[in-house]
C-alpha cells in the first residue's frame, strides 16, 4: 500500500464518528488476532463457573481490599508503591 493510499484512509476514517472508528477499530485488531478459538474461550468459561462455585460454596479465600494491597506491596517490593499510587489513583477517577 502507498503513501498516498494510506493518507486517503485516514482522511476517510477521521470523517467517521466516534462509534464508528470504534467499531472500525475493533474489526482490524480482531483481523490481526487470527481465528477465534472456541476451545479457549471455553476453558475460560469454565474456570469463571470453578471459581464462582467456590467463592459460594466458602472454598475460596476472599481479601479485603486493604489484605490484596498489603500482599501485592510485598511482591513488588520497591516499585510496588509506585505502581500501586497509580492504581489508586485511577480507582479514585472510576469513582
Amino acid at each position: 500500500m502507498t503513501a498516498e493510499t494510506l493518507d486517503h484512509l485516514r482522511s476517510q476514517i477521521s470523517t467517521l464518528s466516534e462509534s464508528e472508528r470504534a467499531a472500525l477499530a475493533r474489526e482490524l485488531i480482531m483481523s490481526l488476532d487470527g481465528p477465534r478459538d472456541d476451545s479457549v474461550e471455553q476453558a475460560w468459561n469454565d474456570e469463571i463457573v470453578r471459581r464462582v462455585s467456590n467463592v459460594k460454596n466458602g472454598k475460596a479465600t476472599l481479601l479485603s481490599r486493604e489484605e490484596f494491597r498489603s500482599k501485592m506491596r510485598a511482591r513488588l517490593g520497591q516499585c510496588g508503591p509506585v505502581l500501586l499510587d497509580q492504581a489508586e489513583q485511577r480507582a479514585r477517577v472510576d469513582r
